[in-house]
C-alpha cells in the first residue's frame, strides 16, 4: 500500500490518543492543580487543562473520526471547555472530516482560524531514516524520566514544573516509548514515539537550543523508526506546525527526509469563551 494512503482515521486518532494519554498519566494531584478533564467527543478526544500554563494542552481532536460534524457536535464540544472554565481551546478536524455547512457552524461560535499544522504519515517499510553517527540515542529508564521531561519541555519552551511531572510520568505509561540523547553525561534532546494500535507517532521531539542544527533530530528519528519495525507496526504518523510562506520548518524538512509523505494541512480552529469566564 502507498505510503500516502494511511487512513487520515488513524493518524488522527493516534494523536488524539496521545495527547489524552499524555494528560490521563499525571499524578492525582497534578491532575488537581491543572484542572485535567477528558472526554470522548466526535469519534475523538477532548482534553481540558482549566490552569494550562503555557496555552497549549486544551485541544479537541479527531472530531468528526467516524461521526458527522454537524452544529449540535460542536455545541458539545463548546460546551465541554465551558463547563471546565476553560477560555481558549482548539478544535482540530482534518479537512476531510469538515461539512459542508462548517463557515455557518464556525460563525455560531466565533471560532477563528490559527496556525495550521502539517499531518505525515508513512508505512514503515517505506521509512529510511538516516542518522547522524556523531549521536547515541538511548531509551529513557524510569530513573532519568524527570530529567528527560525537563529537557523536552526546555526545548519546545513550555517548560513548567507541574507539567514536568506529567510529562515524566507518561515515560512510563503504556504506549510511550521515550528517548534521548547525552552529551557528556547531560541530555540534550528528548523525543517520544507513541504506539497506538498499528501506527507509531513521532511526537514531542525536542532539542536545547544550544544543540540545534546538528543532526539531533535525525537521530532521535530514526530510533523510534527502527522501534516501530521491531515491533511490527505498520505505519508511522507525525504533525508539525505549517511554516509561513517562503519559511522553512527544519523538522518538517527530517521527517521528509526520513520518508514521511505529507498527507494534509489541517486548520486549527480557535475558540476563546466570549464570557471571559
Amino acid at each position: 500500500m502507498p505510503a500516502s494512503t494511511v487512513p487520515s482515521a488513524l493518524a488522527e486518532t493516534t494523536e488524539a490518543e496521545f495527547v489524552r494519554a499524555k494528560v490521563s498519566a499525571a499524578p492525582p494531584d497534578i491532575a488537581a492543580s491543572l484542572g485535567i478533564a477528558t472526554a470522548p467527543i466526535g469519534g475523538g478526544w477532548a482534553v481540558a487543562m482549566r490552569d494550562d500554563p503555557v496555552g497549549y494542552w486544551n485541544k479537541a481532536i479527531a472530531i468528526g473520526v467516524g461521526t458527522p460534524v454537524t452544529a449540535p457536535l460542536v455545541d458539545e464540544v463548546v460546551e465541554f471547555y465551558r463547563s471546565r472554565r476553560v477560555r481558549r481551546m482548539v478544535l482540530q478536524i482534518a479537512p476531510a472530516n469538515l461539512p459542508a455547512d462548517w463557515e455557518a457552524i464556525r460563525a455560531r461560535h466565533g471560532l477563528t482560524a490559527g496556525v495550521p499544522w502539517v499531518k505525515l504519515g508513512a508505512a514503515v517499510a517505506d521509512l529510511s531514516p538516516e542518522a547522524s553517527p556523531e549521536f547515541t540515542v538511548e531509551a529513557v529508564q524510569e530513573s532519568d524520566a524527570l530529567a528527560w521531561a525537563t529537557v523536552t519541555l526546555r526545548g519546545l519552551g513550555t517548560y513548567e514544573e507541574r507539567l514536568m511531572h506529567m510529562v515524566a510520568a507518561g515515560a512510563t505509561a503504556p504506549g510511550f516509548h521515550p528517548y534521548a540523547v547525552r552529551e557528556n553525561g547531560e541530555f540534550i534532546a528528548g523525543a517520544t514515539l507513541f504506539v497506538h494500535g498499528s501506527v507509531g507517532a513521532l511526537v514531542a521531539t525536542a532539542t536545547l537550543p544550544g544543540h540545534r542544527g546538528r543532526g539531533v533530530q535525525k537521530a532521535l528519528i530514526a530510533a523510534r523508526v527502527e522501534q516501530a519495525r521491531r515491533l511490527g507496526l505498520e505505519w508511522v504518523t507525525a504533525e508539525v506546525v505549517q511554516p509561513a510562506e517562503g519559511a522553512v520548518n527544519p523538522s518538517l524538512l527530517n521527517l521528509e527526509r526520513a520518508g514521511l509523505r505529507r498527507l494534509y494541512v489541517r486548520q486549527n480552529w480557535i475558540w476563546t469563551d466570549p464570557d471571559g469566564r
